[in-house]
């Protein structure tokens, strides 16, 4: 089993920041990506940060300078430091992490988070 707890989403006024973190744990033999993604209402899951193993990361075009991602390996967590951020930014945002489980004889599986509410409002 494993579980991908999220939190730090909350209500933030444009131009505030935020710092989304989650956490991994169960039966992790490793893990290889971890990622961030949002959705809003009626729209479907999107990419936000990627961040590899090695700490190679990637971003959306609209996020650029804004966020940062980062992870600890050892601790296995992800963070999504969010500044600058914009009213276009509100979306529920869901931790991804790709997993090689004890037993699974070294397979990839995609887990997810709950999803925590990020608000940019005035």
């Amino acid at each position: 089993q494993v579980q991908l707890v999220e939190s730090g989403g909350g209500l933030v006024q444009p131009g505030g920041s935020l710092r989304l973190s989650c956490a991994a744990s169960g039966s992790i033999f490793s893990i290889s990506n971890m990622g961030w993604y949002r959705q809003v209402p009626g729209k479907e899951r999107k990419l936000v940060a990627v961040i590899s193993s090695a700490y190679i990361t990637n971003y959306v075009d609209s996020v650029k300078g804004r966020f940062t991602i980062d992870r600890n390996n050892s601790k296995k967590t992800v963070l999504l430091q969010m500044n600058s951020l914009k009213p276009e930014d509100t979306a529920v945002y869901y931790c991804n992490a790709e997993i090689t489980t004890y037993g699974s004889g070294g397979g990839l599986q995609s887990y997810w988070g709950q999803g925590t509410q990020v608000t940019v409002s005035s």
